[in-house]
């Protein structure tokens, strides 16, 4: 299936299925903003408690904070938002569509190396087991010919950007020949910077109202707490303050589902170190993040680090975890060593003594600080991404049987068992309810009894459940039902009264956490 075909589908899906549906759809939407449905606000409770419980449950030395979404204005200009929260842009003249120009170069660099990975894959099937990827890429004439492309692209727009140079970024675009996706065309406007912040007023009448912002991230919640977290708390450095909230972004040029939208919550950890230590810190967490990811059970061949060309002006080094999703490898995490730059800004503009006593060596100072930020709505479609399956069963009674099924993993899915009563009498769904009256304390349960269980097994498989239980004749003989597995559709017949005890076993969330750390 096409990688366009396959994210279109996930798209189809998380509507027809109850995860995701576009805001107020009855009036037609609004542009990149989404609610989440019934099933997608599950799995999104899910994934914050995989990465709440292994951030503070995991560490005594990380505590959590819900800060406020409004902020005093002046933080804003100290954390350097109100001057430099921007974006490059850049219209088509023909298409009158826009775009991020630095999104343009970058999408334009990934064309040049996905054509060196065809090169590499044609070589590998041409020399099979003696095939030397490391020497190929080294010395083949048209590999070295497109990364000399990559090279020179990467080094003017590092360039360009850090000299703020919006000329040289449009005039890159047009020496590379790259061309407005919707017309084809390479009629290029000037680039110009739009600051990315939503304002509003604050005050009871409109002359007395101050500008304030909603936050576009929830780092400076985080920074201006620092004080009031680790004085109430006790803290010894290092420690972490974790938080979970929503940020807002003006995104101009927003697409591509929930991957960048104007409304958003990020999951952000701020780990206060001694200076000196930032870089022990830093390999530390980017360590620890890949781990939180690699446990999910996903093909690990689809992640990757993408170390930062032009870090930002807070930072002495950075690093992203970026997930291959069907519109290609992108952001999800990253990981940044921020220096003191924040509780320095913050010390001058609200004239409040943000250092640290350090006891141990008897001297002062403003704590360096590492930063991991997880977008919540990209690891969702991360998910989904990884888990949307379409299999072929074969041949039934002449027709393909096929499936679409959610493999996401047991612990993080929105319903965790369903209980179905093979027939509506006889008996059967008033046993079904006892279980699931008694089960419901335990985890989330779905009781259906519409449909064949045929019909209503593919539903389960569609929304990821991991276990369906089947209430048939037997069971009013035995006190056994049927188990069935989501992933490889078997089943087993198994005791009512060890039902509890199987699927907490398989669903539990420590199941995860106990991945981290072994």
């Amino acid at each position: 299936m096409a990688k366009e075909d396959r994210f279109k589908k996930i798209i189809a899906h998380c509507k027809e299925y109850g995860f995701v549906f576009p805001s107020s759809d009855i009036y037609d939407g609004l542009g990149a903003v989404y609610d989440y449905g019934q099933n997608g606000v599950e799995l999104k409770n899910n994934i914050k408690e995989y990465w709440w419980k292994s951030m503070v449950l995991l560490h005594e030395n990380i505590v959590g904070l819900d800060s406020a979404i409004f902020m005093h204005p002046t933080v804003w200009k100290a954390s350097g938002h109100v001057d430099a929260f921007s974006d490059p842009l850049i219209d088509n003249k023909d298409s009158k569509k826009r775009y991020r120009a630095d999104v343009l170069i970058e999408e334009h660099r990934e064309k040049i190396l996905g054509k060196i990975n065809k090169e590499v894959a044609k070589a590998a099937k041409r020399f099979g087991d003696d095939f030397n990827k490391a020497e190929f890429v080294s010395t083949n004439g048209r590999v070295l010919k497109y990364q000399g492309q990559i090279d020179e692209i990467t080094r003017r727009f590092v360039e360009a950007l850090e000299n703020g140079d919006l000329e040289a970024v449009r005039q890159l675009i047009v020496d590379e020949k790259i061309a407005c996706p919707v017309s084809g065309s390479r009629n290029w406007t000037e680039v110009r910077q739009f600051n990315l912040m939503f304002d509003t007023k604050l005050g009871s009448v409109a002359e007395g109202a101050h500008t304030i912002y909603l936050r576009p991230e929830t780092a400076q919640g985080i920074f201006v707490n620092y004080l009031n977290v680790q004085k109430t708390g006790r803290m010894k450095i290092p420690f972490g303050i974790a938080q979970i909230g929503k940020a807002f972004r003006n995104e101009i040029v927003a697409r591509q589902f929930l991957f960048r939208m104007r409304e958003f919550e990020q999951m952000e950890m701020q780990f206060f170190v001694r200076p000196g230590e930032d870089a022990k810190w830093f390999d530390y967490w980017k360590k620890m993040r890949i781990n939180w990811h690699n446990a999910l059970g996903f093909n690990q061949d689809d992640y990757r680090f993408h170390e930062h060309e032009k870090l930002a002006h807070y930072a002495n080094a950075a690093v992203d975890i970026e997930y291959n999703f069907p519109i290609g490898f992108k952001e999800v995490e990253g990981i940044h060593s921020r220096t003191d730059f924040d509780l320095k800004k913050h010390q001058e503009f609200s004239g409040k003594k943000l250092q640290f006593f350090d006891n141990e060596m008897n001297e002062s100072y403003t704590p360096y600080v590492i930063e991991t930020s997880i977008g919540l709505d990209r690891t969702f479609l991360l998910l989904l991404s990884a888990a949307y399956c379409e299999e072929d069963l074969g041949n039934d009674k002449g027709k393909n049987d096929k499936r679409i099924v959610l493999r996401i993993p047991a612990p993080l899915a929105p319903v965790k068992l369903a209980i179905l009563p093979l027939l509506k009498k006889d008996g059967l769904p008033e046993i079904a309810k006892e279980i699931m009256s008694e089960l419901r304390f335990e985890f989330n349960c779905q009781y259906e009894e519409k449909d064949t269980i045929g019909r209503r097994y593919r539903r389960q498989d569609a929304i990821g459940t991991p276990y369906c239980i089947t209430i048939d004749h037997q069971t009013r003989e035995d006190n056994t039902v049927t188990l069935r597995h989501r992933d490889t559709m078997e089943q087993e017949r198994i005791s009512i009264d060890k039902l509890k005890t199987i699927i907490s076993e398989k669903v539990n969330i420590s199941n995860l956490l106990k991945k981290l750390t072994q």
